[in-house]
């Protein structure tokens, strides 16, 4: 049994390539509305008293307690 993604895979192989790369060109635009709107949550949830507060506290307390290092120093930059 073919699910819906195959179906839709094997006519997407089917298209004009100009057809493909219009599809192509609404999917990448859909992509970005949806990290859009994920960003508007993190920036929501960053908030005062969002869903992030206690790990923020916590990031907080951490670097003013000095238990963090500079980025640079834990990537390898070879």
């Amino acid at each position: 049994m073919t699910t819906r993604v195959e179906q839709i895979a094997e006519q997407v192989k089917s298209l004009p390539v100009s057809e493909r790369e219009e599809l192509l060109s609404w999917l990448a635009e859909f992509e970005l509305g949806q990290t859009d709107s994920w960003d508007a949550e993190i920036a929501r949830d960053s908030q005062s008293g969002g869903r992030m507060q206690r790990v923020l506290d916590r990031v907080r307390r951490d670097i003013a307690e000095g238990r963090t290092k500079p980025l640079d120093e834990v990537i390898d930059n070879e």
